[in-house]
């Protein structure tokens, strides 16, 4: 893998080695923009980050080690009292890996032009269209060819390392469910664990690369 590091404090991550069962999918909602993500994460003092940010070109950035962890999930106790079950948010974040896309993630289309939150345009040529709307949107800017080629590197790589099962979970992976949200090992997206995120989205590609792990 071709891993480019970068410099990230250590008052922005925990340096604390934890036992590692899973892994988590994130977009950024920022479109091409690494530097951007980093120096927003270095602006909060919560020690919100991911190990690791995938970039449009499929470069892998790394800010700090994947046996670390900082907070990415955001589970609130309400989202645990859904199923019945005790708060646990500090805990997942502890024992799940998050790794983020670089993405304008949901879009909106107006005047045959699609747009992020923020009013950045996204060609059209980048645009996932589903049949229904997922989590609140119809229209996903894509991951690229070149971030799903190294997200399977490195779901390969963490997989073997920590010995996290790869099986893709099907369809609940893109759902808020008690599995995920119960600590069940393997691969997951940040909507299994929250009912007010999007990302990751269900991409016909994602999930093909995702099915073909084993």
């Amino acid at each position: 893998m071709n891993i480019i590091n970068h410099s990230f404090p250590e008052n922005q991550y925990y340096r604390e080695a934890t036992a590692k069962k899973g892994i988590v999918l994130h977009h950024t909602v920022s479109g091409d923009s690494v530097e951007g993500d980093i120096n927003w994460w270095k602006s909060t003092f919560e020690r919100v980050a991911t190990p690791i940010i995938i970039a449009r070109d499929g470069g892998i950035h790394q800010l700090f080690s994947s046996k670390y962890w900082a907070h990415h999930l955001g589970i609130k106790k309400a989202h645990f009292a859904q199923f019945g079950l005790a708060e646990m948010n500090t805990q997942r974040n502890k024992e799940f890996i998050g790794v983020e896309l670089d993405s304008w993630g949901g879009l909106t289309l107006k005047d045959s032009k699609y747009y992020s939150f923020s009013g950045q345009e996204v060609a059209a040529k980048n645009v996932v269209k589903y049949e229904k709307e997922f989590r609140g949107y119809r229209f996903y800017e894509k991951y690229t060819d070149a971030q799903i080629a190294s997200l399977k590197e490195l779901l390969v790589y963490w997989g073997r390392q920590y010995g996290i099962s790869l099986k893709y979970k099907g369809k609940v992976m893109f759902e808020f469910n008690k599995r995920a949200l119960g600590g069940e090992s393997g691969i997951w997206a940040h909507v299994s664990f929250r009912p007010d995120k999007s990302d990751v989205h269900p991409q016909p590609e994602l999930i093909r690369m995702l099915e073909s792990l084993i």
